[in-house]
Parts: C-alpha cells; sequence; structure tokens
C-alpha cells in the first residue's frame, strides 16, 4: 500500500491530529496543497520531521498560500526545511488534486 493511501487507523493519534490540521487551514486552496503534501509524507516523517511540519502548520493561511503558489517569495526566515519541500511539492502541476482529478 503507497503512503498516500494508508489508511488513518494505521497512524499515530499524533500524525491523525497533523493530517487534520493540515486539510482543515481555512481555504480549499491551502487545505489543498498543504493536506495534499501531507497526505503523501505523512506516514513516512520522522519524529523529527513531524515537529518541523507543526511549525509549518503555525503559519498563517494567507502567507502559506502565496508561498506555495510562488506569488511570493518565501522569506529567508522561514526557508525551513520542511517548508522548502513543501513548496517544491506544491509546484508540481496538479498538487493537491486527487490523482483521478490531475491532468498532464
Amino acid at each position: 500500500m503507497s503512503q498516500d493511501h494508508q489508511p488513518s487507523s494505521e497512524l499515530s493519534n499524533r500524525c491523525r491530529r497533523i493530517l487534520f490540521r493540515a486539510t482543515h487551514r481555512g481555504t480549499k486552496e491551502t487545505d489543498l496543497m498543504v493536506g495534499g503534501f501531507v497526505r503523501t509524507h505523512i506516514a513516512s516523517f520522522e519524529e523529527k520531521e513531524l515537529d518541523e511540519l507543526e511549525a509549518v502548520l503555525e503559519l498563517l493561511d494567507v502567507d502559506l498560500a502565496d508561498w506555495l503558489i510562488g506569488r511570493r517569495e518565501i522569506p529567508a526566515i522561514h526557508q525551513t526545511p520542511m517548508l522548502m519541500r513543501m513548496a517544491e511539492h506544491c509546484s508540481k502541476s496538479g498538487a493537491g488534486l486527487p490523482e483521478a482529478l490531475r491532468q498532464g
């Protein structure tokens, strides 16, 4: 079974909370981008990476959306490995969309 389709029952409580936060950000676009990244990678993250991810989830939704779609450059202070990894993931065509809805 691939990581992005791991049943939530196999995830720890912490991972389930993080996934919920990532998919309920406040705007649909950010829910899709951040949630898609987290859904794809959460099962492989180590504790340190989960800490980094939780720090990213504390950032304002409007800033995350702008940074992840490239509307604004990510400020140096926020250019953490986790956020940069997320930005790379979100730069791909159809990021955040279910596989059946992706084009290209």
